[in-house]
């Protein structure tokens, strides 16, 4: 079994280290990252063979749930914290267990032991794809409300060029150009949204692949999108998510 540890403790990185192999002297830990960013890069990079990851929730650049709204991530996580606040968050994004901290051996094989069960009934790739697709069709919304004045509009998915976000409030604009406040944060929207036909390209926007009139190499390695609608803001594909973006702009 090929591991990936997500750690920003020695200590506890080499604890957790020790007590895998001795569960298992097969295991492989094919990397050790220490924080969000580093974590990013790595999944971002190329395609990594892996079959786990351990992840400490609590990072020195923030929360580790960070990681899955910037990179996807199928395969399964069993998630370690010193706090249990985070479990409902964690069961959200490929969570197979929970383990507080201080983690002991008896923790770590209760673990591995539930995830080798759950393989032997299901493939965990297959089993994980089905119930994302199924979570992701019940929430996908067709339409959204907005607030127009005194008004309420309902505006089809289909008819939104795109969102983005300055500061804490997050607008819609639509292929006429006309602009709404929505209630959602884009991290929700990433979700209530189709995958194949909206793409966060960074932290500020969500663009509609049909809004997209051109694209273009910019500096650093990113890429400009112009809009099909006229927009008085400049819209960056963020370095990381050039590779994703390109796959998704091409149908893949």
């Amino acid at each position: 079994m090929k591991i990936v540890l997500i750690e920003d403790e020695t200590p506890a990185i080499e604890k957790l280290e020790r007590y895998l192999l001795k569960y298992d002297a097969a295991i492989e830990i094919v990397a050790r990252l220490t924080s969000i960013k580093a974590s990013v890069q790595w999944f971002s990079a190329e395609e990594h063979s892996f079959d786990l990851i351990f992840m400490d929730i609590q990072l020195t650049d923030g929360l580790s749930f960070e990681i899955f709204s910037k990179v996807t991530i199928s395969k399964p996580v069993i998630f370690i914290t010193a706090f249990d606040e985070y479990a409902i968050d964690a069961f959200k994004v490929n969570s197979v267990d929970y383990i507080l901290k201080p983690v002991t051996f008896t923790d770590i094989s209760k673990a591995l032991t539930k995830l080798k069960k759950l393989q032997s009934v299901f493939s965990m790739n297959e089993t994980l794809s089905k119930v994302t697709k199924v979570l992701a069709e019940k929430k996908r919304k067709d339409r959204f409300l907005v607030k127009l004045g005194n008004h309420i509009h309902s505006i089809k998915t289909e008819d939104i060029a795109l969102f983005y976000a300055e500061g804490r409030t997050v607008f819609l604009v639509n292929k006429d150009t006309k602009k709404f406040i929505v209630e959602y944060n884009l991290e929700a929207l990433e979700d209530l949204v189709a995958a194949n036909q909206f793409f966060r390209v960074n932290r500020t926007f969500i663009v509609n692949i049909n809004a997209i009139q051109d694209v273009i190499f910019y500096s650093n390695s990113r890429l400009k999108i112009r809009t099909a609608i006229p927009l008085d803001k400049e819209i960056i594909v963020s370095r990381e998510k050039v590779k994703k973006f390109k796959n998704w702009f091409e149908g893949n």
